[in-house]
């Protein structure tokens, strides 16, 4: 077996986690390749005494590898599509982090995984995400073009609102006026869409949600459309830019632009282990707290 391991930096404590994992890792005699900057990371950060030099890198991946290990919080595992794209190798989400959504292995669980990995005892769910075509075509997207949370659409350098145009498969849609657009897959319907009135959509559902930004017009609500709709979105503005950000990638755009979003014709795996699933997550993280009553359900 081969694996990748991925982080962007250090949370608190994260060291001996490393540690652990490398040295679970090692004692299945399993291949184990360190991202190049994260590798440096490693070997520069006090409270990892072993330097892990003798450990190979890699800058971008091949369908070779069996998972990829992301070691942070979401933003980790946003960033880990830009490895994986459309490769197929199940994200492993060890959660050093925070709210940890996407990465729900817990880094106290680490052994308990690695048995569980061993053993076969998880799942991977697949996940939809977004593909973005802009006309006249924008460099800065052209390679890294799809998203896994959401696409947002913000108004730049203004307090004034922007009005977006949207159509779906070429028939009108609405104009938002507001401060900006988000469409949303599933998956990032529990990030800043959430944040701003949206619907939760389980992973599974064949949907994608466009939720405006503080709205002037308190009537516009959120829209669930089938996600094998094509959108196209049109921005107005007293400036003559606005903002593009798929996920944690921001981009200025000018308003002449359109913006075509898609389905994208790949899919990204999250390893969960037997016990976890979605509801779980949700339950304990964001809805209800944790209910020890049904942890087990």
């Amino acid at each position: 077996m081969k694996v990748a391991l991925y982080g962007q930096f250090y949370h608190k404590n994260s060291g001996k986690y490393i540690r652990e994992l490398l040295d679970e890792l090692s004692n299945l005699d399993i291949e184990v390749r360190i991202e190049e900057e994260f590798l440096k990371i490693i070997n520069q950060n006090k409270s990892v005494a072993k330097q892990y030099t003798q450990f190979k890198t890699f800058k971008q991946l091949d369908d070779s590898y069996d998972l990829f290990f992301s070691i942070g919080g979401d933003g980790t595992i946003l960033r880990s599509v830009h490895f994986v794209k459309a490769l197929d190798i199940p994200i492993v989400g060890i959660n050093t982090g925070r709210l940890g959504f996407l990465a729900t292995i817990q880094k106290e669980e680490i052994k308990a995984m690695i048995l569980a990995l061993k053993q076969k005892e998880y799942t991977i769910s697949k996940r939809d995400l977004l593909s973005v075509a802009t006309y006249p075509d924008n460099q800065s997207l052209s390679s890294m073009n799809f998203a896994l949370n959401e696409v947002a659409i913000s108004r730049k350098n203004s307090t004034s609102m922007i009005t977006v145009e949207s159509w779906m498969d070429d028939k009108y849609l609405n104009a938002y006026w507001a401060d900006g657009l988000i469409i949303s897959t599933p998956t990032g319907s529990t990030g800043y869409s959430l944040s701003c009135g949206g619907p939760i959509i389980t992973p599974e559902t064949k949907a994608i949600s466009i939720t405006p930004i503080a709205p002037h017009n308190l009537n516009v609500r959120p829209l669930i459309i089938p996600d094998d709709k094509e959108l196209k979105l049109k921005v107005s503005s007293r400036e003559n830019q606005f903002l593009i950000s798929l996920d944690s990638r921001l981009t200025t755009l000018n308003n002449d632009t359109e913006i075509h979003l898609k389905k994208a014709d790949f899919q990204i795996g999250i390893v969960l282990l037997n016990e976890n699933s979605f509801i779980k997550t949700l339950r304990q993280k964001l809805l209800w707290g944790e209910d020890k009553r049904n942890l087990k359900q």
